[in-house]
């Protein structure tokens, strides 16, 4: 299996990454985004955009895939709406759109978050962007598309979050995730089954397009 990654530098990514490399189906992981990786493997290749809204110049390397796995994200704190939308709905459907293009029998896999508004009318503006996003992916026509909708992850094999709040957050939550798996299993799942959860949702397919936290640690357990 061959796999397209976006976002293999931040937190989700890395966990998806880490686990696409020791799985023996995968052949090859192509990683694009501003920035390599920085990790070296002899299955891991590297595409490097200065511009991830065009991929006109980049089509022919992006060819033959069987999956692609959509990690790339930032924070809405303190974003105005339009601007979240911009490197949100803008930037994924761009890729997106590119990726079905040139291979339509792929599965598409989108990292949204837990509480993503599909109606893309409730009050929470980075629930409503991620909501259109979702639905603008699942109108592409992917051989399967999956939204996959994480909630607290616990970051393992030296996984960590580029952002420095957010790992300070995780470094001071770390004694308390067992109490969370036993309080809200729910809510709460680990950056290994989130990759795993992927490879087998692309390999087998998942229950339903939207993969809420129960149905990544059912799939990646």
């Amino acid at each position: 299996m061959r796999i397209i990654l976006f976002g293999a530098t931040g937190m989700v990514g890395q966990g998806v990454l880490r686990e696409c490399l020791v799985d023996g189906d995968v052949t090859r992981v192509l990683c694009v985004g501003r920035r390599p990786s920085g990790e070296q493997h002899p299955k891991l290749h590297e595409l490097v955009m200065s511009d991830l809204y065009d991929y006109s110049a980049a089509l022919d390397q992006l060819r033959d895939y069987d999956a692609c796995f959509f990690c790339l994200g930032v924070s809405s704190v303190g974003m105005k709406e339009d601007d979240y939308r911009r490197v949100t709905y803008d930037l994924t459907l761009a890729a997106g759109r590119a990726l079905a293009r040139v291979n339509p029998q792929m599965t598409f896999i989108y990292v949204s978050g837990s509480g993503t508004d599909s109606t893309e009318r409730g009050s929470v503006m980075w629930a409503r962007v991620k909501g259109a996003t979702e639905n603008a992916l699942m109108r592409l026509p992917f051989r399967a598309a999956y939204m996959f909708r994480p909630g607290f992850i616990e970051p393992m094999h030296g996984v960590r979050s580029k952002t420095a709040l957010y790992q300070a957050a995780y470094v001071i939550a770390r004694p308390v995730f067992g109490l969370l798996q036993r309080w809200a299993p729910d809510r709460v799942t680990t950056s290994v089954k989130v990759g795993r959860a992927m490879l087998m949702a692309a390999k087998r397919g998942a229950p339903m397009p939207l993969v809420e936290v129960p149905d990544i640690n059912r799939l990646g357990g």
